[in-house]
């Protein structure tokens, strides 16, 4: 997720080549309840992993998929800032699965695979979260999802801000990719798609209208939970003023031409205020480098406008308690190869936190990584535990705004920092911008 500003006034213009290469500026018993330090209210939520069917072509049959249901029919869950969110996973397929957070920091208990082993068909379990930081997270059930029988959707989990924000909607957009074959089946990453179909959802429909007021504020939740596509979301004839980035506030500022840019995991929280005239359509248009598609629509009623005149313009959203200055100066600087033959890294299958760490620091120390992409594509590098900041080119600032989610272009580096808040055992992820790509795995460590 790099450089929205700058590339979203030309992306609808651009080849393949042309838009990969802006990205890069741009355990206990699963039987027992695992216990986190946690204060405020108490809220629950319930997931089931279990087969079911999406609507992915006209007419009959649906598509089998495992989905990650619960309760709730909405696929966004709302919870706020403070609380305590009991979590139980029942795991009704035939296969060890595990729950992996974005967005979700500090939390060791819950970390998949270093902390949490695979639950076994069958078994269930309940952890709880305490709920640190508002914003807009993911969930889902990849980690261990390449060449499965299946593939699998994600959720968007929604934390409220402790504060009020003047806003009239809250709506989230939560974008899918799936392969499709000729005879209906869908499969998994990590399986060459050779004869697929791409086809893309929006909170599991093909398409979504949005029915809005004039002057009216929408808070859009963009949530990429493509499995490997990088995406650009565009609404026509509208200013998009980006508040937040993978669930932290970030200093406000427009999206050129109405566009972002999101990375596989990225999530981004945009104002929009509509202004187009009563009976108007404005068009939402996904690009995948490839081609614009059309997946929505603004749709502005005939309905008297929700007040006389616009808004003022947003201040930034409640801050989360992130450090405001990182010591680049003494921090403790490492390097990361994504993509490419590699010997250091694992498949989530196979890891084990008894193979070599990727770096180890104290608690308190700011951590410094030089990221560099070895693979002819872009790579897609995720961090658990903490956010970081995008340092400027010379290393003597950063973006304003935290990620945990970066797009690398082919052959480039970036340098990352974050501050070592939180001991523990900690994931690394890297996947190529490719179908038949694996996802693979490092850790590290915080002591």
């Amino acid at each position: 997720m790099v450089r929205i500003d700058v590339m979203a006034d030309r992306i609808f213009a651009l080849d393949r080549r042309e838009f990969l290469t802006g990205l890069g500026t741009v355990v206990l018993s699963p039987a027992m309840p695992l216990l986190a330090t946690a204060q405020g209210p108490r809220s629950s939520m319930t997931l089931q992993a279990k087969a079911d069917v999406i609507a992915l072509r006209p007419g009959p049959p649906d598509t089998p998929i495992w989905s990650l249901g619960g309760a709730t029919a909405d696929r966004d869950i709302g919870f706020r800032r403070g609380d305590a969110l009991e979590v139980t996973l029942l795991n009704d397929l035939p296969v060890p699965t595990v729950l992996n957070w974005h967005g979700i920091d500090g939390i060791a208990a819950a970390e998949p695979l270093a902390a949490r082993p695979p639950l076994s068909p069958g078994a269930r379990e309940t952890l709880v979260i305490p709920l640190r930081h508002a914003g807009t997270l993911m969930v889902d059930l990849r980690l261990l999802g390449d060449g499965q029988a299946r593939p699998s959707p994600a959720r968007a989990l929604i934390v409220g801000e402790s504060e009020p924000v003047a806003v009239d909607r809250d709506q989230v957009f939560l974008i899918e990719d799936w392969r499709l074959r000729p005879d209906g089946t869908a499969i998994a990453p990590g399986i060459d798609p050779k004869d697929a179909t791409v086809v893309y959802t929006i909170n599991g429909v093909k398409t979504l209208d949005i029915p809005t007021r004039t002057n009216e504020r929408c808070r859009f939740r963009f949530v990429n939970g493509c499995q490997r596509s990088v995406i650009a979301i565009k609404i026509e004839g509208h200013e998009v003023r980006v508040m937040a980035i993978d669930g932290q506030p970030a200093e406000p500022f427009p999206a050129r031409n109405g566009a972002v840019v999101l990375a596989p995991g990225t999530r981004v929280d945009a104002f929009v205020d509509a202004t187009a005239p009563p009976g108007s359509t404005s068009s939402i248009l996904l690009h995948d480098g490839k081609e614009p598609r059309p997946i929505g629509r603004l749709v502005a009623s005939n309905e008297p406008p929700i007040r006389a005149a616009a808004l003022p313009v947003a201040p930034p959203l409640p801050s989360n308690g992130l450090p405001t200055q990182l010591d680049l100066k003494s921090a403790l600087r490492f390097d990361v190869a994504l993509g490419g033959p590699q010997t250091d890294w694992a498949s989530p299958a196979t890891f084990a936190v008894t193979a070599p760490l990727s770096f180890r620091a104290k608690v308190g120390r700011t951590v410094v990584l030089a990221l560099t992409n070895r693979a002819g594509i872009a790579s897609v590098f995720h961090l658990h535990g903490h956010h970081f900041r995008l340092l400027d080119r010379l290393d003597d600032g950063w973006k304003p705004f935290w990620l945990d989610t970066l797009a690398v272009e082919p052959g480039q580096t970036q340098r990352v920092a974050f501050a070592a808040e939180h001991a523990g055992r900690w994931l690394i992820e890297s996947v190529s911008t490719d179908w038949a790509s694996p996802r693979l795995v490092r850790w590290y460590s915080v002591e």
